[in-house]
Parts: structure tokens; sequence; C-alpha cells
């Protein structure tokens, strides 16, 4: 299991504004925030972390989401705080039959994605 990951953002106000509202919809909010470590993000404890810094290799993060409902809540609150498409929701056979999955490039490029995967409710 992760305990956390961070990243690098070139903006720390902008990328602060960015994941508020995007993660939201997750049951995100800024839980931390330490002039070294950055601003931390999560439900219960901080689990994801943004620094201000020069962003080395774009990453890939994915969110788990408990209903596809809040996939596309994601999904809609990226795009709105300013992210850019890199694959809107829906299934994912490719990685297993139930993949309910959003991607959204951050003001960075670095690729987010809230995932769920429960079958769909009938």
């Amino acid at each position: 299991m992760i305990d956390h990951a961070g990243i690098r953002v070139s903006d720390i106000e902008r990328s602060r504004r960015f994941f508020t509202e995007a993660l939201a919809p997750l049951g995100y909010r800024v839980l931390r925030e330490h002039p070294i470590s950055g601003i931390g993000f999560g439900k219960e404890r901080p689990d994801f972390w943004i620094k201000q810094g020069t962003p080395g290799p774009r990453v890939h993060v994915a969110f788990a989401a408990e209903e596809r409902e809040i996939v596309d809540a994601f999904y809609r609150a990226a795009l709105a705080a300013g992210g850019r498409d890199d694959g809107p929701p829906g299934v994912r056979t490719e990685y297993n039959p139930n993949y309910y999955g959003a991607f959204i490039l951050d003001p960075d490029g670095h690729s987010i994605e809230a995932v769920c995967r429960k079958p769909a409710v009938a």
C-alpha cells in the first residue's frame, strides 16, 4: 500500500486552486500546509502532496472513486478548474471489464485520473 505521493508544480497557487476544485468530488481537501513539504490533500490525512518546484517527468496519479458518478463529477470539476481532457469518463475494458475512469492533464501536464472499479448499477 502506498502511504502518500507528491508532485512538483510550477505555480503552487494555480495548482492549489486546480486540485482543490478537481479533487472535491472525491472528498479530498487541503489538510496540511508545510513550507518544505508543500500542500497536502486528502480525506482523513494528507496522502497527495503538491510542492513548488520545477516539474520533472510528467507523472500519472489515479484516485479511487466509490461510484461512477463521482468519476463523472471529477472530470467536470477538473475541466472547469482549467484541466485539459486526456480521456473522458468511460469503461476501459483493456484494463478490466468494470474499470470506469476519466483522465485529465493538470496545469503542468501531469495525468490525473479518477477510477471506479465497481460494476455498473443496473
